[in-house]
């Protein structure tokens, strides 16, 4: 909130007492409010929009054929999933227009709980972004597998009182929510009596679900993946937070059911995206784009990116080009094609053609209870073996490609003295899940279909939520080694063919984020990318992303945890045997 001498000084600007701090010149202004563009001037004093017309200013920016929008905002955000932490973050999505996100640190704090939601907030600090942070509601996200904490209500409480912290982040365990377990109910209800946001997460939840979410407070959904779903969300009241991301695209399945009377409940999201596709195709500049591709009208689009967000979260200085308002400000030339060239955040030029014009902010070092994060058993070949069972069958998931979901199929591996493996012929790899936390040993096996590698293995440990490392491979051989890689570097991902690194990239925080900065870490993912051809890929989808979401046990329609398979329809553990 402004102070008084501020607030003065901003009455003045506006009423043209004073000339204004900065003035764009003959813009075209987006706005969101009416769906029209007029042509005026934007004026702003101290970071503030003060005026809409004809001003003055000790700063002038000609903006004649440009047209002024109002920075993005990203509503639903693991910044994790970028793989580096929010002040190198910021560097990924200003130049592309985001000026303010809403994350969820449920992926960090799945792993050290709530030293890592603290260490999100203060990397966050003082960076050209605005960060606001909803609380993990699920650490674990189920009891299904072990994760590396468990945060309960009383928890998260003192995290309230941060002035960014917004409210409860995705509640995911609807079994709990359902059934009113107290320390669910308690999270519930500690963010409504503050009168906070509370994010649902209704993957594979139909029509009674959304009566239980919205007698609980819920008001979001960002796991629609059907326009019917998207309609029943809206029929029962809630926000419809559009996602594309690396794992998971849903617009173009989702943009048909906007439309001008029931636009003002949608709003856009990347969920999880890799720094990669971020630098490539962009952020929630992206979805802009690809709406309009798909017949949204651009105005509508825009609406989406900014002014819906901002009121679903109560972001009242957010989201629009009016007086009052931040001068988070986009000087775009065409809005069909959407490519941002200027950024002005707060009143001030952030970034241009796609480039920082402040330098990379140092990550705030971590403790090493967030470095040394990745504790192993001894694990050999014998540990991934798996007895041929008397059918000769086994259940195996079948991912579909930009998906989430996935089908519980039976499938007939290959079989060698008497154990089964791996039929990279028939794109069946072996799957394995090795608990990385507390050094349990457990070990989940299991198989996977359509994940398109011919040879070698994969190991990572981003593995939604609980972040256990996970392998899969064409061999025992090469999962051994790529595990044994992955423990060394304390967390990452890595490619092994015949026994050798063929490409690696260390993600020393939690073993879910780099250190390094962007342009090392991209440098990494590029050569993860090259490796993957080496290893037979020719899919048209993130295979990292996808494999990281196959250990989700709260998305069906099967995942595999560290405690073996998990049938999310029947909500329970399977056997790896099928009859």
């Amino acid at each position: 909130m402004n102070n008084k001498k501020e607030l003065i000084n901003q009455i003045r600007s506006a009423n043209k007492a004073q000339e204004a701090d900065l003035v764009f010149k003959n813009g075209k202004i987006v706005n969101v409010f009416t769906l029209d563009v007029e042509t005026a001037d934007v004026a702003v004093t101290d970071g503030k929009i003060i005026g809409i017309g004809e001003y003055e200013g000790k700063k002038e920016v000609d903006a004649s054929g440009k047209y002024i929008v109002p920075g993005l905002i990203d509503g639903h955000v693991h910044i994790e999933s970028s793989m580096v932490p929010p002040s190198h973050f910021s560097q990924i999505v200003v130049p592309h227009g985001v000026t303010s996100v809403v994350t969820d640190p449920h992926e960090i704090a799945n792993v050290t709980g709530e030293k890592g939601i603290q260490f999100m907030l203060d990397d966050s600090e003082g960076i050209p972004l605005d960060v606001f942070v909803n609380l993990p509601s699920c650490v674990p996200a189920t009891p299904f597998e072990n994760s590396g904490a468990v945060l309960s209500a009383e928890n998260l409480e003192g995290f309230y009182s941060h002035s960014r912290v917004l409210g409860l982040a995705e509640v995911m365990d609807y079994p709990s929510t359902a059934e009113a377990q107290e320390d669910m109910a308690a999270k519930i209800h500690d963010a409504r009596v503050r009168d906070r946001v509370i994010d649902g997460h209704g993957a594979g939840l139909g029509s009674h679900a959304m009566n239980v979410y919205g007698t609980a407070g819920i008001s979001t959904d960002h796991e629609c993946t059907t326009a019917e779903e998207a309609r029943d969300r809206l029929r029962k009241g809630l926000y419809v937070i559009i996602r594309e991301g690396s794992g998971a695209k849903d617009l173009e399945a989702l943009i048909p059911v906007v439309n001008e009377r029931n636009s003002r409940r949608f709003l856009f999201c990347t969920d999880d995206k890799h720094l990669d596709e971020l630098l490539e195709k962009g952020s929630i500049d992206d979805n802009v784009r690809l709406a309009v591709k798909n017949g949204l009208d651009p105005l509508l689009a825009i609406q989406l990116a900014t002014l819906n967000a901002a009121e679903c979260y109560g972001l009242k200085t957010k989201g629009a080009v009016a007086p009052g308002f931040d001068a988070d400000l986009l000087l775009v030339d065409d809005l069909k094609a959407f490519t941002v060239s200027d950024v002005y955040k707060n009143g001030k030029l952030a970034a241009r053609d796609g480039k920082m014009l402040t330098d990379e902010k140092l990550v705030k070092r971590p403790g090493n209870d967030l470095l040394k994060t990745v504790n192993l058993p001894e694990i050999t070949e014998e540990s991934l073996a798996v007895p041929v069972s008397e059918t000769g069958k086994a259940h195996a998931i079948k991912l579909r490609p930009n998906s989430l979901v996935t089908e519980k199929i039976i499938v007939n591996p290959d079989e060698r003295k008497g154990l089964f493996e791996a039929a990279p012929a028939k794109d069946l790899l072996k799957m394995a899940v090795i608990e990385r936390h507390h050094m349990t040993g457990n070990i989940g096996l299991g198989f996977i279909n359509g994940l398109g590698l011919s040879g070698g293995a994969v190991a990572l440990t981003v593995a939604h939520d609980s972040h256990n490392l996970v392998v899969a491979g064409a061999n025992d051989k090469d999962m051994l080694q790529a595990a044994r890689e992955v423990e060394k570097m304390d967390g990452g991902m890595v490619l092994v063919e015949e026994g050798n690194v063929i490409a690696r990239l260390p993600l020393n925080i939690g073993g879910l984020m780099s250190s390094g900065g962007v342009e090392e870490t991209y440098t990494n993912l590029k050569e993860l990318d090259k490796g993957l051809e080496t290893l037979g890929f020719t899919g048209q989808f993130n295979p990292f992303s996808a494999l990281s979401f196959m250990c989700l046990p709260v998305i069906p329609e099967l995942k595999l945890t560290d405690l073996g398979y998990f049938d999310g329809v029947a909500g329970k553990h399977i056997p790896l045997e099928a009859d």
